[in-house]
């Protein structure tokens, strides 16, 4: 945790995906981001696209996300249903069949506060989607990711992360189900990876990051009855937005894309951020991270969980 300190970015809240990319040239750069072609991760693909880079889109829906990314240049498209690991080994190996490296990945796509749902082996559905899928995706990749070095790997999470450390007992919720628990866990299980990640890719070149984009109404609520967010005070009962919090998507995609590539964060790594910069560790009601979800023994223990329960483990 000795990293996990501001370090005086310049930017904020209200900064933008562009505004952190101003003087960035990614020309020759290979990104993918999962669930690019939505929300938080639309913004993200464009901006990286506008600042030069060539985006790899792994899409479950992929008309959805031709229509989505119609006229965005640079872009390539992709079928991955991270809910499945035989579509994830075939995504991955047809990526590693063309040869090419990878110079950031950005695990963005998400489910929030969905009823439960299994998937796989039985698997619940929010951990298995948010972190086994990308823990899957990642380790698949890695050959291209350290392939030239210098590669980063960022885990979007949320302050939803304070819902839930590891239910290392009951994991896939068999003792009774709570969908914002659930979230929770997955959200701390997004950190401790790319926690994990930057401990064992460091020593290669590739360092890895964890952040909250901000509050942002995007689709990841569709899960969600409108009364509900009525009720948080998230809109009012026509759907207008309450909160003078909310980001917009360039504001929410900020954080994500400036811990890919800021040129502030070399030699760094292992760190959870927020609002383009990294945050503080806290226990109260303040912004920052739960000390559980950046600490590297329950870091490598979920690491060795999802390499038993996906199969998969670059590091072996």
């Amino acid at each position: 945790m000795s990293a996990q300190h501001k370090i005086g970015s310049g930017f904020g809240q209200d900064s933008t995906a562009d505004d952190v990319l101003a003087g960035i040239d990614l020309t020759g750069k290979l990104a993918i981001v999962t669930g690019g072609y939505s929300g938080l991760g639309l913004e993200t693909t464009k901006a990286l696209t506008k600042a030069g880079a060539h985006v790899v889109v792994p899409a479950r829906r992929p008309d959805a996300a031709r229509e989505a990314l119609a006229g965005v240049d640079n872009v390539e498209i992709d079928e991955l249903d991270l809910g499945d690991l035989e579509s994830v080994k075939a995504f991955a190996d047809r990526f590693l069949a063309s040869g090419r490296s990878i110079d950031i990945v950005i695990d963005n796509a998400a489910i929030m506060a969905a009823p439960e749902t299994r998937v796989g082996p039985g698997w619940e559905a929010q951990f298995a989607t948010n972190h086994l899928g990308h823990f899957a995706l990642v380790n698949r990749l890695w050959p291209a990711i350290v392939a030239d070095g210098g590669a980063r790997v960022v885990s979007v999470s949320s302050t939803g992360h304070r819902r839930s450390d590891i239910r290392w007992d009951d994991l896939e919720f068999r003792q009774g189900y709570d969908k914002w628990q659930a979230y929770g866990q997955a959200k701390t299980a997004n950190v401790l990876f790319a926690v994990q990640l930057d401990a064992l890719g460091k020593d290669s070149g590739v360092r890895a990051f964890a952040l909250h984009p901000g509050g942002i109404l995007t689709p990841l609520q569709r899960h969600l009855e409108k009364q509900e967010m009525v009720d948080f005070g998230w809109i009012d009962e026509d759907g207008n937005p309450l909160s003078t919090a909310f980001k917009s998507p360039e504001q929410g995609a900020a954080t994500q894309v400036w811990a890919a590539t800021s040129p502030q964060l070399d030699g760094l790594g292992g760190v959870f951020c927020e609002d383009c910069e990294i945050a503080e560790v806290s226990t109260d009601d303040a912004p920052g991270v739960r000390p559980y979800a950046v600490d590297p023994a329950s870091a490598a223990r979920l690491w060795t969980v999802s390499a038993e329960l996906t199969g998969v483990n670059a590091f072996e």
